[in-house]
This record gives C-alpha cells, structure tokens and sequence, in this order.
C-alpha cells in the first residue's frame, strides 16, 4: 500500500470511527461524514487520474455535487432540530415524538 492510499484509508477510518464513537452533538457528525466524503472525493479523483480513465473523469465531480447536497440538506436539519429542540445533542432526539 502506498503512503497516498494509506492516507486516504486512514482518512477515511478516521471519520468512520469519529462518527461511530463520538456521536454527542448533530455537527460533529455531519463533519465526520463530511470529512469522509471528502476523503473519497480525492481518492477517486487520483485514481481517474492515474489510470487515465476518460471514462470516470466525471465521477469525482458527481461526488463532489452530491457531497454539497448532503451537506446542505445535513445543515438544513441541524437548524431544524435546534429551532425545535433548543439543543443539537443526539442523546436529546426522540425519533418517536412527534
């Protein structure tokens, strides 16, 4: 493995485990999941890159479209849930409440 497909992997690893141990408040894991989606944005790109794949050029940038999207819709229900419920903590929603 080299030191550029370890990086990423462990980019990666690192926001899984960010978003599996540390879920306190709705941000810290929409950054995590933002961070990992960054991580395989960058990864896809070099891979098109080192393959010279004309083909899967335009894969890095759908990602990188939908990410946005992602983001924005994450952003979106964090005020939601703060207008509502007055807080962002994780352990405070009850998803069987109205």
């Amino acid at each position: 493995m080299t030191p550029v497909h370890f990086s990423f992997s462990s980019a990666f690893a690192l926001g899984l485990m960010g978003l599996a141990f540390h879920r306190t408040h709705l941000l810290s894991a929409l950054l995590c999941l933002e961070g990992m989606m960054l991580s395989l944005f960058i990864a896809l790109a070099l891979w098109a890159m080192q393959f010279e794949a004309t083909m899967f050029s335009a894969a890095p940038m759908l990602l990188l479209a939908l990410s946005a999207c992602e983001a924005s819709a994450g952003l979106a229900l964090l005020v939601a849930t703060a207008r509502t419920h007055g807080t962002d903590h994780l352990q405070n929603l009850n998803l069987l409440q109205c």
